[in-house]
């Protein structure tokens, strides 16, 4: 089964896309959504945070996200060890869920899909784009974050022109009949063997 790999900075509109393939019935794994579960059920993940970041990193047995966001996203070094945790049983996680899912092929959805080479163990890589400011106003409207804290996120980022050299398909999300046009094609050629 072939992997196509989505991704792109914050506020670019990643799920939005995602969704568009999952209305064609593509099945669809989110990275990021798989990687918060884990961080809350998988015993040996949970051990490894709460070494790293105290007892603190769970409330009433949930992960304090904001205390994790707080400290990594200021931290590079502890980013790095907060990834080398999570990224590991995600990767796994992905691997058993690949098993069971029918079809030509499946989206693996990730932020840093590239960042972290990720991007590998994809046939097909697909990146969206959106204007910064757009991005910017779309994750205020989405989660009330600051521009500021909107700024730190972004900058653990790669720039959209770093990442685009190593996608196989760009797609600019900012008319969604355009975005649903062009996910359309994509699948077409994902159908046909891309």
């Amino acid at each position: 089964m072939k992997v196509l790999g989505l991704t792109g900075g914050i506020g670019s509109g990643k799920t939005t896309v995602a969704n568009m393939f999952r209305e064609l019935g593509v099945p669809v794994y989110i990275a990021d959504d798989e990687a918060k579960k884990l961080m809350n059920s998988d015993p040996e993940v949970r051990e490894q945070i709460t070494s790293l970041f105290g007892e603190a990193a769970y409330n009433n047995g949930m992960l304090n996200r904001k205390l994790l966001a707080s400290r990594v996203f200021s931290d590079k070094e502890l980013l790095e060890k907060l990834n080398a945790i999570v990224h590991p049983a995600v990767g796994k996680h992905f691997e058993e869920w690949k098993k069971i899912q029918t079809g030509v092929y499946v989206i693996y959805e990730a932020a840093i899909l590239f960042e972290k080479g990720g991007y590998r163990k994809c046939d097909k890589n697909l990146m969206i784009t959106a204007p910064l400011e757009v991005k910017i106003a779309r994750i205020m409207a989405r989660d009330g974050s600051t521009r500021k804290e909107i700024q730190a996120r972004m900058n653990n980022q790669w720039p959209d022109e770093k990442k685009a050299k190593m996608a196989d398909f760009i797609l600019s999300n900012i008319d969604l009949a355009e975005t649903r046009r062009e996910v359309r094609k994509i699948h077409q050629m994902m159908l046909n063997g891309a």
